[in-house]
């Protein structure tokens, strides 16, 4: 009896022990905060318990160690932990624990700015998000192409800005989040304007496009804008350089000559009247507002200023702009270009 006794009283010691030795280990580990710079990790499509367990140590250290132990002890799911997740100064490894168990992502903010092609965004894309481009490509052929758009329009569907989103999220997502925003931008009100210039919001972008290539002063846009829009509602060429580069594929060059000017491309708008088949980049939104407030002139040239301050020097006949012209080349000249 004696001995029973003795028995039981050694192993109900022994369990207490041990659940304290459980309890503070537990207690330990969660305790633990991070010491270091913000840092960003990623548990992929396909992981592994050791992957992740990889992961986090070797961005994290001793404490990914231990948030690495607490994701174990709280049954952690390599694939229900897919995604991207941010340790902050002074978090627990519990708090992190628990959002890499539940798949409770980090979001991550996107931001693109100064594009010409849909083909950089979605590269651009395909470097911040688990999807690689290829996905993003296949994405706008799918959304875009089912709102309308062509492909060489697909830069018209999006505006640059900051956006937000997880690092896991579906490409097809991203691009339809993207086209609600440039739809909100669409207000009735710009549809109007656009309207009452004969213009498309398409066109509009296109536009915009131009412009921005033209010039880089915000205060000159609408006058540029307003330019090209003469000469649309005259039914006369374009004849804007950028296009013409555009086709060529360098931006690069100073002087446009004749031999560039042959190029056959449906960019080449000194071949081809009207507006090209797409923008020419992704213009911001400030730009499209430019060209739907450009203020009424009657100039119909443009060239660039000799004192190469960036801006432009306008005409309304074309003897004007020889002169403008002759000038804005002698400066070339005198700098060997």
């Amino acid at each position: 009896m004696m001995k029973s006794r003795r028995i039981l009283l050694w192993s109900l010691t022994t369990i207490i022990i041990l659940t304290g030795a459980v309890f503070g280990v537990w207690r330990i580990l969660c305790a633990a905060t991070y010491e270091g710079e913000p840092c960003r990790i990623y548990i992929p499509s396909g992981a592994t318990a050791a992957a992740v367990r990889d992961t986090l140590t070797a961005n994290l250290g001793a404490y990914g160690a231990k948030v690495a132990r607490l994701w174990e002890l709280q049954d952690g799911d390599a694939a229900r932990s897919r995604g991207s997740y941010v340790a902050e100064p002074g978090m627990q490894a519990l708090t992190l624990s628990r959002a890499i168990v539940r798949g409770s992502e980090t979001p991550i903010r996107f931001t693109f700015n100064n594009m010409r092609t849909f083909g950089q965004l979605a590269a651009r894309a395909g470097s911040r998000f688990e999807a690689d481009s290829a996905a993003f490509a296949a994405a706008a052929d799918s959304v875009f192409g089912t709102a309308g758009y062509t492909p060489e329009q697909y830069a018209a569907a999006v505006l640059p800005d900051t956006y937000e989103f997880y690092w896991t999220a579906d490409p097809a997502l991203v691009l339809q989040t993207m086209l609600n925003y440039r739809d909100d931008f669409w207000t009735e009100s710009r549809r109007a304007a656009a309207d009452s210039l004969g213009l498309t919001p398409v066109d509009v972008a296109v536009i915009a496009s131009i412009v921005e290539e033209e010039t880089n002063k915000t205060d000159e846009r609408g006058a540029v804008a307003r330019l090209y829009i003469n000469r649309l509602q005259r039914d006369m060429p374009l004849q804007a350089d950028p296009t013409v580069k555009f086709a060529l594929g360098d931006f690069g060059l100073r002087r446009i000559t004749g031999s560039h000017l042959s190029v056959d491309s449906p960019y080449n708008t000194y071949r081809n009247e009207g507006l090209p088949p797409g923008p020419i980049r992704i213009a911001e939104a400030s730009t499209l507002d430019a060209v739907l407030s450009a203020p009424v002139h009657n100039y119909l040239y443009m060239c660039a200023r000799p004192d190469f301050s960036g801006y432009h020097d306008f005409a309304a006949d074309y003897n004007r702009h020889r002169i403008n012209a002759a000038r804005y080349h002698r400066a070339l000249a005198a700098r060997g270009l």
